[in-house]
């Protein structure tokens, strides 16, 4: 699968404070994004894009809004350097909650496998047949499979408990789609599975090494035509989830991308959150220029 060219150089975002945790406004990030843009450092949406639309639209990942419909656009990045002293990632925009669409299928995995964990087991061929096509190919249907066997929210969130996450509720019934979280909660997340271990680093309570080498596996593998996203960033290797949901009351698109990017050797978590995009194009386009602009400043360059 092609690697995404690197960031661009030069680029900074303001940030209202300096450390291990900077946040500069979302209409900032959201001003450098579409600079970016501008600029024709973005990759536009895939044209396959188009015919996954209805299939991720589809089932749990539809429902009625968690909140009226906005009439702008929002955005937030975080990043944090997995190679670097920072426990904390930096994140830039505002840190409030957005619909996760798919990206909620790498939290229902790692429910999955803790639970199977937990009862001294590994998961059965029936269990596999679901998680990877769910993650690979954004399978829906798969997902619903799995929400009901982890036991949708509650199981959800008492393994999100386990492994640091604060910020993230479940969606109700068999909206997985419609789960709540923010971009810090996402890199917790994928702390989880890229580090080596949940919030401690040292494992206890969290996934195991086998099990966070499958979910980093899949993830890596993830079907070409949704190669976009954090990829944009990378240099040298990615792996990913994204996730795009039309919501049917407004028509706006929630679009997000999670995962593990490395540049100049260093592996940086990042997660891009957004919605009120007017077309799903649009909203893969501000993902992926938040991702530059994000990783740039992050990384000094």
């Amino acid at each position: 699968m092609p690697n995404r060219p690197r960031p661009p150089q030069h680029v900074e975002i303001p940030a209202r404070h300096r450390g291990r945790r900077a946040f500069a406004g979302a209409g900032v990030l959201l001003a450098l994004a579409t600079a970016l843009l501008a600029g024709g450092t973005a990759h536009a949406a895939p044209a396959t894009a188009a015919v996954d639309r209805a299939t991720e639209q589809s089932g749990a990942d539809t429902g009625p809004p968690a909140a009226e419909p906005r009439d702008r656009t929002r955005v937030t990045a975080a990043v944090l350097d997995l190679d670097g002293t920072g426990r904390e990632p930096t994140v830039y925009g505002d840190d409030v909650t957005y619909d996760t669409a798919s990206i909620i299928k790498v939290d229902i995995l790692a429910t999955l496998l803790l639970q199977a964990q937990d009862a001294g087991r590994h998961l059965t061929a029936k269990e596999r047949a679901h998680a990877e096509p769910m993650i690979r190919r954004s399978d829906n249907a798969a997902a619903n499979a799995l929400w009901r066997e982890i036991g949708r929210a509650p199981g959800l969130e008492a393994a999100n408990k386990r492994l640091g996450l604060t910020e993230t509720k479940g969606g109700s019934g068999t909206r997985w789609g419609l789960t709540r979280t923010t971009a810090s909660d996402q890199i917790r997340l994928l702390r989880a599975v890229f580090g080596t271990g949940g919030t401690s680093d040292a494992g206890a309570g969290g996934l195991n090494q086998e099990s966070r080498t499958y979910v980093r596996t899949l993830m890596a593998d993830v079907a070409s035509e949704q190669a976009w996203g954090v990829s944009a960033a990378a240099g040298s290797g990615w792996a990913l989830k994204n996730g795009w949901l039309q919501r049917s009351t407004s028509g706006l698109w929630d679009v997000n991308s999670v995962g593990r990017i490395v540049v100049d050797g260093h592996r940086y978590l990042v997660a891009v959150l957004s919605d009120g995009s007017t077309s799903m194009k649009d909203g893969v386009a501000l993902v992926e220029g938040a991702a530059r602009a994000a990783l740039t400043s992050a990384s000094g360059q």
